[in-house]
């Protein structure tokens, strides 16, 4: 599809925006948020006009399922500490499932890039797997927990650098599996980055991350807007999927040694 340039420099823009907007409310009413994204799983019979293939399925049950059945009331939860049926999503194992979750969609996305031969994306996601922050690892603060006070966020304390490698790496991997949606998929990974930026708080990356993706994931879901207003697929080049997977594979192998000298440091005091 023939899009103007103006038109992605408008759409673009705005869309972050929204997206920030969005994460900022469903950060700050959580109560509303849980309800949100639980309602929004009622939206299935919708999606089989839109999702083609096992990937598209995956990622979408992947996605929508734990936002609101384990982020959406895992905070309601830690709000709530009166016993009832929510205290059950006041326990370890909600943190451990996001854990999983965040893993699982990294290495599908990986499995994907594998399939379609671009295997330096694929190691640069394996990595990220790999340097995911861990629970309560010795010397550090702990990688996973829910905030003590309002809004009860989910903080994962990954660092700017691993936020900045898995926004090129997925990126990479949208631009490789679909380019048609890369313009798209961008705006979703920059709100995510910029947000933690504006707010200083690096730990809020995964929180403001599973938003954008999960707000993205269920319009893509329901109905095809992007197609028509951002369609990048003039843009697809297969030259620059393996440069681009070369550029990642540099830039994380160096991360994945200065995460395990780093990690081996704090075992040492």
């Amino acid at each position: 599809m023939n899009i103007p340039v103006w038109q992605y420099l408008v759409s673009m823009p705005l869309y972050i925006g929204i997206l920030l907007i969005l994460v900022e409310l469903m950060r700050k009413y959580y109560k509303a948020s849980a309800l949100f994204w639980i309602l929004a799983l009622f939206t299935f019979p919708l999606w089989a006009a839109q999702l083609d293939g096992w990937f598209r399925w995956v990622k979408t049950f992947s996605v929508l399922v734990p936002t609101a059945l384990i982020l959406g009331l895992g905070r309601l939860a830690h709000a709530d500490d009166r016993p009832g049926w929510l205290s059950f999503f006041r326990k370890d194992w909600v943190l451990w499932a996001l854990y999983a979750v965040l893993g699982l969609n990294i290495l599908e996305a990986s499995l994907k890039d594998l399939s379609l031969g671009n295997y330096f994306n694929a190691i640069s996601g394996f990595i990220l797997i790999v340097t995911m922050p861990l629970f309560k690892s010795k010397g550090m603060r702990n990688g996973w927990a829910f905030s003590k006070g309002k809004p009860w966020d989910m903080l994962a304390y990954t660092d700017p650098m691993w936020n900045f490698l898995y926004t090129t790496w997925n990126i990479a991997f949208v631009y490789a599996e679909n380019p048609g949606y890369a313009a798209s998929s961008l705006c979703i990974l920059l709100a995510a980055e910029i947000y933690p930026i504006i707010k200083r708080r690096p730990e809020l990356y995964v929180q403001a991350r599973a938003y954008t993706l999960a707000v993205h994931i269920l319009i893509r879901a329901t109905y095809d807007i992007f197609t028509p207003i951002m369609d990048s697929s003039a843009f697809a080049s297969e030259r620059a999927v393996w440069y681009w997977g070369l550029i990642n594979v540099v830039m994380h192998v160096p991360y994945l040694f200065w995460y395990f000298i780093k990690r081996r440091k704090s075992f040492r005091r």
